[in-house]
Parts: structure tokens; C-alpha cells; sequence
């Protein structure tokens, strides 16, 4: 047997003698882990043991703590290693790989010696190889293996038509249980201790406290409305003990709240891979000096203790005292043919102790708690009165035509309601479902639980086209702020004989403006609006809102026209209208520079293209005789071209000076543009 399970051996032994310390306190959180407390008493050198899963190993050592009441020590904690499978494997002089052949495993084990049975005559040797065979087109494959016997022939078995093979080296055949062993113990989710030694010779008592992986605990509640008054909110919790123990009258609180935690790998042992050194062969010892010391080195250590601290939590804060609210709503209903007997709040013994713990909230339950392994229960944490007002939702968008029945929750408990589903009881009878966020104490909260169809709202949208209004300038450029003006209003009729409150949520948009309302409330994406409701009554209600725009223009890309559009603008000081008039005057008159300019290159274009064809009529007259007198025409024609050219280049050269000037008396005005 080798150490391993010697361990494991005398580890099984240590359980029949070890004290066991029963669960007395747990305290479960919304994130996934349970806290868990231990205590019990032990004899003069006894141990204790503590047992878990093997996956909670690593939440265990990362947070067990261990305390000692009555004067005793803590010698020493042990626990069940566990080695990585493949570090384990690897200590074998073999391997079985997956669906690897038989041959081939023992072809491992060359010099092993061995003994096959080949029906009732054993035949010994020792291995000298394993093969397989490829079979032919009539031939299946086939494994043999080829060994030494006792008289120095070599001879090759079929492993197919041997019934038995065992090793004559005791050793090597215990190694194949152990590796066999070791695979199986890898699969299997079995149990792992802990256990706690005591040196002292008197008996003392111990605490155990440790985290450990837990389902989340669940709480649900019931809104009980009365027909006047606070209605009564309930608070009951969903606990589930998958532990594989009894939890025997254990003080129990639930935590809401959700502390960082995560998974370190601390119980499987880790190695780490060293270089390989060696020595060179070719190298020549020669001297070597070492420096002198120059100073002392000094070194002090220090010893701590492990303590212990009960997870608990002060006393509950006082509850806030009632406030009263106005006289609820209550939804008609038709009556039933027989009388209903109207829901009460449940009779519970008492809601559990509550109060801050840290950052987070506790409940404790009131009294010890009993829950059997792989059994939950449901175990009330709340009952009180809580100020409540019923109220209708409508969000704008929604695809319903129906507000939804509400109620507005302040959180008057003086504690934190933790989040779940809430089922509404109103009128004595079922009202409908909802979801609630976890709410702070003295926080306010808006809860909708079923449609309300004798309430109708519509909406109508408008809005205005940009109106300018501001206008700045400076150095040639414009800057104005257009407003849009949308409108939305909603129009609510109420079909039901009584008063109604509406609770209209508006989106929050992004650059826009309210004008006309002032919201109740707003919450990250909506406004809140509060309507009133008369009974049998129309309510319109319209919600105006503003966008501004800014724009920027240079007024050189402007013409002149589009300038005089804000010339005209009355927003505009008069000082900045005359600078704009000027500005799209001094425009006006480079623009019609700038046509003269154009027609005179346009004429000076026709006049040079009708010269070049008079000159080539006269080149071709010339060649021919009796043409003198057409010739002098076109002469005369041409001379008379180059004047009007003459004047039209000079007409050409005042219009650009022209253009020049006026540029420059632009861009004087432009640079001193401001207003």
C-alpha cells in the first residue's frame, strides 16, 4: 500500500474517534454564499472534525476561522489533500490513455514479467513488446505481444485468445489498483474533512465560523390593503438547505445585500516547473574570491492568533411611527353570488429582529430554526403596516390604451425590503402581482400591479417650426439659437364613478426644455407628472417643451438675399441690422461687378473668335485674283474688332480694379462685424 492511501487509510481510521461540532448559527446572503457557524464541546486531546464537499474546499480554507473558549489551544488543523490528477498519474511507469489498446499498455512495461492463461495452460515470460496488427481484407486487427521465456525463445501471443493476465511482481500489479484507484477518486464528489487538533489536557469548547457556496435565499411579499388605512405589507423568505445535514434549531439570519466574493484555488497543490541546470563537462575549476561582510544582518519575527467573531448585528432601530394617508381608493367590483371571505394578514409567530450589518441589512429570525437536509422552507421576516397610496401609471409609448392599477410605497418600516415579487390583495380578494426593487428604508418606490380598464388616455402631438431667438456676430461670422416648441397632451377619460390619481411619466429627452409643468418627480429617463382625476370626467393635460439650436454661418458663403433674411429678423438690434445691411449691400454690389465683369469677358470671347475667322477668309481670298475689294471689307471689319476690343479690355481691367476694392472694403466690414 502505498502512502497515499495509507494516508487515506488512517485519515478513516481518525473519523470513527473525531468530536463532531454541529451546526448552530447560518447566515445566508444574496451573492450566493452562506456563513456558517460550528460549535461543540471537546474531551482532554480529542479532535474535531469538520466535513464538506470537495468543491467547497476552496471557500473553506480561504475563510475558516477557528475560536477556543475556556482556556484551550488550537495545535494544529489537517485536511484531506488532494493531488491533480495528472501530477498523480505521472508517479506511475505507466499510462492508460482513452480507449487505448491493451497491446499498447503493455508495450509500457517492457522487461515486466508476466503470465498469460491460454485456456487451462498458464504461459510465463517477460515482455518484450506489444503490437498491433492491421488486419487484411478477410483478417480483423489483432493485438499480440511478444515475449521471453524461460528456455530464451521469443514467442508472440494473440492477446484475443488469452483469458487472463497477472504479474509476477506483486508491486507492479498493486501499482495498477492504485492508478486505477486514483481515477476513480478524481471522478467522485466525495465528502472532504478538516479536523481541528487540541493539545491541551482539559476539555474546552470550540467555534468553527466559515463561508461556503449556498443557494440564494428568496424573499416574496403580500400587499394586504383594507378597505381604509395602512395596508399591511408581509415579508416571507425561501430558504433551502442542500447541505446534506440537518440544521437542528440553528439561529438563522438572511443578509440582503451583495458583498464581492469569488473562488481561489487554494486546496489543490500547485507546482511550479524548475530550469534544469547542469555543469559544464569542459569547464576548468579556478579561483574564486568572495566579498567581505560589512554588516549584521538582524531579523525579528512575530507570532499572531486566530480569533473568532460570531457574525451578529446590533439591535433593530426603533420602527418609524405610522403616518397616516388619505382615504385609499378601492377598484369596483361586481358581486359575487356568494360572500368572500376577505384576506387578513397571516398569523405568524414573529417577524424576525432586523438591522444594519455593516454596509449590508440582516433579518434574523425570530425564533431557532429547523429545516432537514435537501428540504427549504418559508420563514417570515416582515409584518407590518407601510405607507401606500393607490394611484394609475400611464408611460408615454406604451402600446396600451390603459393606465395600470398602482400603488406608491414609502418605505415606513425603518428597515431595507428587500427585492422580490409582491402579490396585492385588495377589496378582500386577489388584485394582481408585481416586482419590487430592494427599497432603503424611508425610500419611495412606484409598483404596478394590473391594467386598469375604466380609464382610457390618448395622446395628440405638435410643434412649431425653428424661430430664431438670438443673433451675435463677430469677425464674419453668425451665430444664431432657433427654438423648436413640441406639445404633447394627454387626454385622460375616466369611466368609473369615483376620483382617480394619474401618474403620467413623460420621457426625458436629451436638449429639450419643460415650458409649461413642473414635474412631481423625475427619475433617470421620465418625468413624473400628478393628475387629478374628477369622477366621470375628462382631464387634458399637455406637456410643452423646448429645443434650442445653435448654428454658425460665415457670412462671405452667404448672398446677399439670405442675409437680408436675418436683416429682417426682429430679434435683431438695430446696430446689428445696419451692420448686416451694409454687409449685404456691399454684397450686392460685388456680386453685379462680378456679372459686368463676366459679360464684358464674354464679349471680349465672341469678338476674339469672329476675328480669327475674318483673318482666315482674308488669307483665302488673297489666293484667288479679282478679290481685293471683299478683301478690303473684311479689313475694314476687322479694324473695327480690334477697337471695340480695345475698349472692352479696358472696360475688363476698371472692373477688376473695381472688384479688388470692393473685396477689400468687405472684408473691413467683416472684421468689424460685432454686435
Amino acid at each position: 500500500m502505498n502512502r497515499r492511501f495509507a494516508m487515506l487509510f488512517c485519515c478513516c481510521g481518525g473519523w470513527l474517534a473525531a468530536a463532531d461540532l454541529p451546526v448552530t448559527q447560518v447566515v445566508l446572503y444574496k451573492h450566493g454564499i452562506g456563513f456558517f457557524e460550528r460549535a461543540g464541546h471537546l474531551a482532554p486531546g480529542e479532535s474535531a472534525r469538520l466535513e464538506f464537499n470537495a468543491t467547497d474546499m476552496n471557500d473553506v480554507l480561504k475563510s475558516l476561522v477557528i475560536e477556543e473558549r475556556g482556556g484551550g489551544k488550537v495545535a494544529a488543523l489537517r485536511y484531506d489533500s488532494m493531488d491533480p490528477l495528472s501530477h498523480a498519474l505521472a508517479q506511475f511507469p505507466f499510462q492508460i490513455g482513452d480507449s487505448q489498446a491493451l497491446a499498447a499498455m503493455l508495450d509500457q512495461l517492457k522487461g515486466a514479467r508476466v503470465e498469460l492463461k491460454l485456456g487451462d495452460r498458464p504461459v510465463s515470460g517477460v515482455i518484450v513488446n506489444g503490437r498491433v496488427v492491421e488486419g487484411g481484407d478477410k483478417q480483423p486487427e489483432r493485438e499480440q505481444i511478444t515475449l521471453l521465456m524461460d528456455d530464451g525463445e521469443l514467442r508472440t501471443f494473440d492477446l484475443g485468445a488469452v483469458n487472463g493476465i497477472r504479474f509476477d511482481d506483486t508491486r507492479l500489479q498493486q501499482q495498477f489498483k492504485d492508478y486505477l484507484a486514483t481515477l476513480a477518486a478524481a471522478r467522485s464528489k466525495d465528502k472532504r474533512s478538516v479536523y481541528i487538533d487540541s493539545s491541551d489536557s482539559q476539555a474546552h469548547d470550540v467555534v468553527a465560523s466559515y463561508t461556503v457556496p449556498q443557494p440564494v435565499w428568496k424573499s416574496s411579499y403580500r400587499m394586504i390593503f383594507a378597505a381604509a388605512g395602512q395596508p399591511t405589507l408581509e415579508g416571507w423568505a425561501m430558504v433551502d438547505n442542500t447541505t446534506g445535514e440537518d440544521w437542528t434549531k440553528v439561529a438563522l439570519s438572511l443578509v440582503s445585500g451583495r458583498p464581492i466574493s469569488f473562488v481561489s484555488n487554494l486546496y489543490a497543490p500547485k507546482y511550479i516547473e524548475r530550469p534544469t541546470a547542469e555543469l559544464p563537462d569542459d569547464a576548468a575549476a579556478r579561483p574564486v574570491t568572495y566579498a567581505g561582510s560589512y554588516g549584521v544582518s538582524t531579523g525579528s519575527g512575530g507570532g499572531g492568533s486566530i480569533a473568532g467573531r460570531r457574525a451578529g448585528a446590533p439591535p433593530p432601530p426603533p420602527a418609524a411611527a405610522p403616518r397616516r394617508v388619505g382615504a385609499l381608493q378601492t377598484e369596483a367590483m361586481a358581486a359575487p353570488p356568494a360572500e368572500v371571505k376577505a384576506i387578513a394578514p397571516s398569523s405568524i409567530v414573529e417577524e424576525a429582529g432586523a438591522g444594519e450589518l455593516g454596509e449590508l441589512f440582516e433579518y434574523r429570525i425570530a425564533q431557532p430554526v429547523t429545516i432537514r437536509k435537501n428540504e427549504s422552507a418559508m420563514l417570515p421576516f416582515l409584518q407590518q403596516k407601510i405607507d401606500a397610496r393607490k394611484l394609475l401609471i400611464y408611460t408615454a409609448g406604451q402600446t396600451s390604451e390603459h393606465p395600470t392599477n398602482a400603488a406608491e410605497l414609502t418605505n415606513s418600516t425603518a428597515k431595507t425590503l428587500d427585492g422580490g415579487p409582491i402579490t396585492v390583495y385588495d377589496g378582500g380578494a386577489y388584485g394582481g402581482e408585481a416586482l419590487m426593487e430592494t427599497l432603503k428604508a424611508a425610500d419611495k418606490r412606484l409598483i404596478a400591479y394590473a391594467v386598469d380598464l375604466g380609464t382610457r388616455v390618448t395622446t395628440h402631438f405638435d410643434s412649431t417650426s425653428a424661430v430664431i431667438r438670438e443673433l451675435h456676430a463677430s469677425r464674419g461670422v453668425l451665430t444664431t439659437k432657433s427654438a423648436i416648441e413640441e406639445k404633447l397632451t394627454y387626454t385622460a377619460r375616466n369611466l368609473d364613478p369615483k376620483a382617480k390619481t394619474l401618474i403620467i411619466e413623460h420621457p426625458l429627452r436629451q436638449g429639450f426644455t419643460l415650458l409649461n409643468q413642473k414635474p412631481a418627480e423625475k427619475t433617470a429617463s421620465h418625468y413624473r407628472f400628478e393628475v387629478a382625476l374628477g369622477a366621470n370626467a375628462t382631464q387634458a393635460f399637455t406637456v410643452s417643451e423646448e429645443h434650442i439650436l445653435d448654428n454658425t454661418y460665415y457670412l462671405t458663403s452667404l448672398t446677399p438675399d439670405a442675409i437680408l433674411v436675418y436683416v429682417r429678423n426682429r430679434e435683431l438690434s438695430d446696430a446689428g441690422r445696419r451692420q448686416l445691411q451694409q454687409i449685404a449691400d456691399q454684397k450686392r454690389l460685388i456680386a453685379e461687378n462680378d456679372a459686368a465683369l463676366a459679360a464684358a469677358g464674354t464679349d471680349i470671347s465672341s469678338l476674339t473668335s469672329d476675328e480669327a475667322r475674318i483673318r482666315q477668309n482674308i488669307d483665302s481670298l488673297n489666293r484667288v485674283s479679282g478679290q481685293q475689294q471683299q478683301v478690303q471689307n473684311y479689313a475694314r471689319q476687322l479694324d473695327d474688332h480690334e477697337q471695340k476690343l480695345a475698349a472692352l479690355r479696358d472696360k475688363q481691367a476698371d472692373l477688376q480694379k473695381r472688384k479688388t476694392a470692393l473685396a477689400a472694403d468687405l472684408d473691413k466690414m467683416l472684421e468689424a462685424l460685432s454686435f
